[in-house]
């Protein structure tokens, strides 16, 4: 209702945020009336997928030449609600999906005997049956990855600064440090890779901290960005592509050197001779030193927390305010 002033002149009051007194021409279509064809064209051109609002627009956005654009929302979807949820650091923690919980290997290889006792001398039982013992000995790995996880899920940390455990998303290593920082009611990302077979995350990540990404570039990415150390257990070429990505970046400072660490040094022997690389000439003395061995949760926490003492600065701390007009 509009209202006057002292000397008499009309104020309007503020127009209403979506409604009108009066439609405007385009609120409704061009009457049959006026022309018969009219609704039909109409519904012709609003039925056009070319119609359909470009954010909206699933085709659109898969085309090769939007690429850039999906490239971006995959970064920033993540960067956002990371930030939303206050995490400002991570404990990036890689490892075999293959490798469960010792319970679960137990039973692989009591399947596998009873298998064998129906097919005596099968090459291909006796195979897996191997395998699977092999798997059954480095399941004890799950459960220091799940005390990890609880270490490090103790020291979270505020809105703002948390320190979290983050993970592909996936199951065995990953799920058991996903795990043991859910068992003390810590927050826990899963940073999980849409692949042509379908695939789930563990059920212990966070679920408003759980992303599903497009592009191992980007994933890659996010695993780094907040990483204050990066914990490796045994894997395959996922665990060691993550690995040997990381070194490559720190000994070229890339990013920041950060602390990393492999747990398991029989496997870690066996699966590379770090040291004759060093002695072929191929990469130097330090960078070997860019990396060494642990055996238990406890003791990676320690070493991760005594290579923060050496290095004079805190394992968390508050980020700083960007400068005003900064894009990094």
């Amino acid at each position: 209702m509009a209202q006057r002033s002292t000397d008499g002149t009309r104020k309007p009051a503020p127009a209403h945020v979506t409604e009108r007194s009066v439609e405007l021409p385009w609120s409704a279509p061009k009457p049959g009336q006026e022309d018969i064809r009219a609704p039909e064209l109409v519904h012709r051109v609003m039925a056009s997928p070319n119609y359909t609002r470009a954010d909206m627009d699933t085709s659109f956005l898969n085309r090769d030449d939007m690429r850039g654009t999906r490239l971006l929302l995959d970064y920033q979807k993540a960067e956002t609600l990371l930030e939303d949820h206050g995490v400002a650091h991570s404990i990036v923690v890689f490892g075999a999906t293959r490798i469960g919980e010792p319970a679960r290997a137990e039973a692989k290889v009591a399947a596998l005997n009873a298998e064998l006792a129906r097919r005596p001398g099968d090459p291909e039982v006796t195979r897996r049956l191997a395998i699977a013992g092999r798997l059954r000995a480095k399941s004890h790995f799950y459960e220091i990855a799940r005390e990890f996880g609880r270490i490090v899920g103790a020291a979270e940390g505020t809105h703002g600064n948390r320190l979290v455990v983050v993970t592909g998303g996936g199951p065995g290593m990953m799920e058991a440090a996903n795990r043991g920082a859910h068992d003390v009611e810590a927050s826990t990302v899963g940073l999980n890779i849409t692949l042509p077979q379908e695939q789930f995350p563990n059920p212990y990540v966070t679920p408003d901290l759980c992303f599903s990404f497009r592009y191992f570039g980007i994933r890659k990415l996010h695993f780094l960005l907040r990483a204050r150390a990066l914990v490796v257990f045994p894997g395959g070429f996922g665990t060691f592509d993550e690995l040997f990505e990381t070194l490559t970046l720190i000994q070229t400072r890339k990013i920041r050197p950060v602390p990393v660490v492999l747990v398991g040094r029989s496997f870690w022997n066996r699966a590379v001779d770090f040291d004759f690389l060093v002695d072929e000439g191929v990469i130097d003395p330090e960078d070997r030193e860019l990396f060494w061995f642990a055996e238990s949760a406890q003791e990676i926490w320690d070493d991760i927390v005594r290579w923060y003492d050496r290095a004079g600065r805190p394992l968390a701390q508050v980020p700083a305010p960007k400068p005003e007009g900064s894009t990094s």
